[in-house]
């Protein structure tokens, strides 16, 4: 008879007790199936970006230093969570073990391929071996054993798309998710980081959603990147600019939306002291998303009060209903897209 768990994990906290996983410091990483939990094979972790990226500056950008660093979190911490940033990733494997509880209550059986839609920052993680790790897309190949809790997510991969395809997409799947929530017809909406992976996925949907009388501006780092954009259809203007310049981005971006605010914008770069950026843009009552995890939410909150913006500042929840399907579709949707992702991320 196997041991019975908590819904959300609680049972393997360490310390500090009485926290859930993602904001314990130490859990209990311990490859034993509970009753109500599936055990997995892992063959890639996909790090948040905003994670690998300082774990890789942090080691000079040496891949010897950046494995170690990545072993020594896992071993100390029982799951992969950044101590700087505190975002982790994703996972993608194989069912090996269903607990007796969930029997019947899921949709999976042993051997199906998934992609865990929950942080590694929450799950139990042991790595036996680090095989390759591939710093332009923030993969890490593996062998290792991840548990997921029953209140854990996932998705089965899909059989149309390569595996790298889906876990690059899925990855950030909450980003583009929550821009179909967000974006009406007719919106200025401006994306902070567009020509990144989850950036793309959100300059495609919100194109989408925007319509005729709309207008997506994405701020990328080069113009090459705003090439590439304009060139795809994925925005009606690209600017290029760093958002760590507020004042900047500011002044052009409100060039090319007709001297005007904008309705709503997207956060979603990989490096800290963007939040001004994503803030001065935005008109009063507007909405800024936060999705970025470099995001300092406490300079965010008191930046809008000090420059007096009254907006709607949204946190960057990495799940909502649907976001796996909503996600996949656009590449379905996107030739274009699907075979720039496939050509960057196989």
């Amino acid at each position: 008879m196997r041991k019975k768990g908590n819904k959300y994990g609680v049972h393997r906290v360490i310390e500090p007790k009485g926290l859930l996983t993602q904001a314990a410091r130490k859990i209990d990483n311990t490859m034993e199936c509970w009753s109500n939990e599936i055990l997995c094979d892992v063959s890639a972790l996909n790090i948040d970006s905003a994670s690998f990226t300082q774990i890789y500056e942090a080691c000079g950008r040496d891949l010897a230093r950046t494995e170690g660093m990545i072993l020594d979190i896992v071993a100390e911490r029982g799951k992969l969570q950044n101590p700087v940033t505190g975002s982790g990733g994703m996972f993608i494997g194989t069912v090996r073990e269903i607990g007796e509880d969930l029997a019947g209550k899921i949709d999976l059986k042993v051997g199906d391929r998934i992609a865990s839609l929950v942080s590694l920052s929450l799950t139990p993680l042991k790595i036996d071996k680090i095989k390759a790790i591939h710093p332009e897309i923030d993969r890490v190949d593996v062998e290792a054993q991840a548990i997921l809790f029953e209140s854990g997510l996932y998705a089965k991969l899909p059989e149309d798309m390569s595996e790298a395809l889906a876990l690059a997409a899925l990855d950030v799947a909450g980003a583009p998710a929550q821009t179909a929530k967000l974006v009406k017809p007719g919106d200025s909406v401006l994306i902070l980081g567009g020509a990144g992976k989850g950036g793309m996925l959100c300059c495609c949907e919100a194109m989408k959603r925007v319509g005729p009388t709309g207008n997506v501006t994405a701020l990328v780092v080069s113009r090459e990147d705003a090439d590439l954009l304009m060139d795809m259809g994925l925005c009606h203007h690209a600017v290029v600019g760093s958002a760590t310049d507020p004042v900047d981005v500011l002044e052009k971006s409100l060039a090319v939306n007709g001297g005007r605010e904008y309705d709503l914008s997207i956060l979603i770069v990989n490096v800290p002291a963007c939040e001004m950026s994503a803030i001065l843009p935005v008109r009063d009552n507007g909405t800024v998303y936060c999705f970025s995890m470099a995001t300092d939410f406490a300079k965010a909150a008191l930046g809008a009060e000090g420059c007096g913006k009254d907006v709607t500042m949204v946190i960057g929840n990495g799940y909502t209903k649907d976001h796996a399907a909503i996600t996949l579709a656009e590449l379905r949707e996107n030739p274009r897209l699907r075979a720039y992702f496939e050509k960057k991320y196989l």
